[in-house]
C-alpha cells in the first residue's frame, strides 16, 4: 500500500508543481498565491510520500486530495485533475490495503499448514 500511495503522491507533486506557471500566466492568479498553493501542496505531497510509514500520513494524504480539488477555484481544470488524482489515491489506498490483508491471510494460512 505504501509504495502505491507514495507513487501517487509523487506524481501528484509533479502535476501540482507544474500548475504554478499555468495559474500565473494563463489564469492570472496572484504570483504569491499561486506559489503558496501550488508549490505548498507539491512539497506537502513529497513530505507525506516519505512519511507513509506512519498512519497519520494517510490522513494528510486524504486532505491533500481535497486541497488539489479545491485548486479548481483558482484553475478550473484542476477540478478534473484533482478528482482524477483523488480517484487514483483512494484506489491505491484501498487496493493496497486489500493486498496487505490478503498477504496477511495467506501468511496465517501458510503458518497453519506447517
Amino acid at each position: 500500500m505504501r509504495g502505491m500511495c507514495a507513487a501517487m503522491l509523487t506524481l501528484e507533486a509533479i502535476v501540482l508543481g507544474l500548475s504554478v506557471p499555468v495559474m500565473i500566466s494563463v489564469e492570472d492568479v496572484n504570483k504569491v498565491a499561486a506559489l503558496v498553493v501550488g508549490l505548498g501542496l507539491a512539497v506537502l505531497c513529497i513530505l507525506v510520500a516519505g512519511s507513509l510509514r506512519r498512519p497519520q500520513a494517510y490522513l494528510v494524504g486524504h486532505v491533500i486530495q481535497v486541497g488539489a480539488i479545491a485548486m479548481g477555484f483558482l484553475v478550473p481544470i484542476m477540478f478534473f485533475v484533482g478528482l482524477m488524482f483523488a480517484a487514483l489515491w483512494f484506489g491505491a489506498y484501498f487496493l493496497g490495503r486489500r493486498i496487505e490483508d490478503d498477504k496477511a491471510r495467506w501468511a496465517r494460512e501458510a503458518a497453519q499448514d506447517d
